[in-house]
């Protein structure tokens, strides 16, 4: 069997491009029917290589690929044909009216690359592993979360876990990567934890942490108090800077977004509270009238 590869990419030109090529070339296909402009796909067809003592055409297998490709909808924009030979393959559900039929047409969809990396579990951490569920144990704390039907959880034989996908559906595909990266953060936060650090630029701003709660002055008639959420803790330094740490990476952004959120910074003179790491773009300031 002779293998080529196809990828597919969107674009507003909107043809399916398939060319005789040499096996494990990497070819080029564009798609432009509703979903697919907005996202790109890897499309892999496992085809015979189509030659010229063949009895099909390079223009009409083209064609009828690209309404193959067309007819199948935006959730099935992979094409994977399995073929013996191209004089001698036959198609069991669809024929091309002027090509020599490829065999065993089937739709597949390449996995997500940050969906499928395992991952590891450090030293220390306890993790208990549910149908639905799984509870992570670990020397900052404990978290749990719960996972939608479309994706699962399972052990290797090294220790390491894997979220991989329990169908092949649209929405699987986008809950992939996404359960791997909250999982992996879970492991992470009980370990090691998160950390997010606040800069408060102005005239009179303070902070300051009185118990549980953080008091901070930001040029309001009365100070702004916020409760420090159960799990974080909070340390100002120089009365202006603000160290955020815990072991849930939600909570800890959660609470500094509503940080940031009581005196954003603004463009003209940077007043506000701002990430330490984060850049306000600056807009110059109304100029005196020209004489």
């Amino acid at each position: 069997m002779q293998v080529m590869a196809v990828q597919a990419v969107s674009s507003s030109s909107g043809f399916l491009a398939l060319s005789a090529a040499q096996p494990q070339q990497q070819l080029r296909a564009e798609a432009s029917n509703g979903d697919a402009r907005e996202r790109s796909f890897q499309v892999y067809a496992v085809a015979s290589l189509i030659n010229s003592s063949s009895s099909c055409s390079g223009n009409s297998t083209r064609r009828w690929l690209s309404s193959e490709f067309f007819s199948r909808g935006a959730d099935e924009l992979v094409l994977s044909a399995v073929a013996t030979s191209s004089r001698t393959s036959s198609l069991s559900s669809t024929r091309s009216p002027s090509c020599r039929p490829l065999h065993h047409l089937k739709i597949v969809c390449k996995e997500s690359r940050i969906g499928k990396a395992p991952i590891a579990v450090p030293k220390g951490v306890e993790y208990k592993l549910g149908e639905n569920s799984l509870v992570v144990n670990g020397p900052l704390g404990q978290l749990s979360r719960e996972y939608p039907p479309e994706v699962k959880l399972t052990v290797g034989d090294d220790g390491m876990l894997t979220v991989a996908r329990a169908m092949d559906t649209r929405r699987a595909r986008q809950m992939h990567g996404l359960f791997r990266t909250l999982t992996d953060n879970m492991f992470v936060g009980v370990s090691k934890g998160f950390e997010k650090k606040l800069e408060m630029n102005g005239v009179g701003y303070r902070a300051a942490v009185n118990g549980n709660v953080l008091q901070m002055s930001l040029g309001y008639s009365h100070p702004v108090l916020m409760d420090i959420p159960l799990g974080l803790k909070v340390k100002v330094e120089g009365n202006t800077n603000i160290t955020v740490t815990g072991y849930d990476k939600v909570a800890v952004g959660d609470f500094c977004a509503n940080i940031r959120s009581k005196r954003p910074p603004e463009p003209y003179k940077g007043k506000g509270i701002k990430y330490s790491d984060e850049i306000i773009r600056r807009k110059e300031g109304k100029t005196g009238k020209k004489k």
